[in-house]
């Protein structure tokens, strides 16, 4: 049966840098026909108009770093009947999950002038440790393409084809020459979700795991690797300790290594 309405879409914004809502902008041609097909109730980066909820398909992009987004994230949810997060910061805590590894108290007191005036939590988390997350969306920042094919699987009721294998995939579909094997370049390519067409890769350089732990990542195997080539226990930490450095996989690898 016709739709009687469009579907309601609210686009909302925690700890960021705003990348992956300008990679929605970026869609051009293909948000004009996402954009004909629902009815967007809430956009910073391209409204202030507000159109108030409940919302058929909520899109978050950042992490909770305070005690205000950790209330907000909450209310997100209640008047959302399908939350996707988008982004290394909502999945995974993004770059500022650093701050989780140290004192943040520290970090305050040497950035701010004022540090009373500051209040943030210990951890920089994603969403899904506050809340219920229906799909997740990584990178940093998100494919563009990938993010159209979650909005139009969501208006047609069904799964979102994104791809579940590793960076590795995309380099052998472009003919690229493997960084580690050619150059002994250390590389999170093979424990990485595909999704940026392997770019760093193709110039030469390591990937630097920005879409996220693949499903199953053998991280270990990888850190024997790269020990073979010559990395010492603190660069296999600074390189796991990225993008998505608080990512379940990544943590658990670079602790690991820490910790020696």
């Amino acid at each position: 049966m016709p739709r009687t309405r469009k579907p309601k879409l609210a686009v909302w914004k925690f700890a960021l840098c705003d990348g992956c809502q300008l990679s929605l902008l970026d869609c051009e041609d293909d948000l004009l026909a996402v954009a004909s097909e629902v009815d967007i109730a809430n956009f910073p980066e391209a409204s202030r108009a507000v159109v108030r909820g409940p919302y058929d398909l909520s899109l978050v992009e950042g992490s909770i770093t305070t005690p205000h987004d950790a209330a907000r994230i909450q209310q997100v949810r209640r008047v959302s009947k399908v939350l996707v997060t988008i982004g290394a910061c909502a999945t995974a805590g993004g770059i500022q999950a650093l701050r989780n590894f140290q004192d943040v108290n520290e970090f305050v007191s040497i950035v701010y002038a004022t540090p009373a005036y500051i209040n943030t939590l210990d951890h920089s988390t994603p969403i899904a440790d506050h809340v219920h997350v229906d799909f997740e969306l990584r990178g940093c920042p998100i494919n563009k393409f990938q993010l159209v094919e979650v909005i139009s699987a969501f208006l047609q009721g069904r799964k979102p084809n994104t791809p579940s294998h590793s960076v590795c995939m995309e380099c052998k579909q472009r003919g690229t020459v493997c960084v580690m094997v050619a150059h002994r370049t250390p590389c999170l390519g093979p424990v990485t979700h595909a999704g940026c067409g392997a770019l760093c890769p193709a110039y030469n350089r390591g990937c630097y795991g920005c879409y996220g732990p693949q499903e199953m990542p053998n991280t270990s195997a990888l850190s024997a690797w790269w020990q073979q080539l010559g990395a010492t226990e603190a660069d296999i930490v600074r390189t796991f300790r990225g993008f998505n450095a608080y990512a379940e996989p990544f943590r658990q690898e670079s602790d690991a290594h820490d910790a020696k």
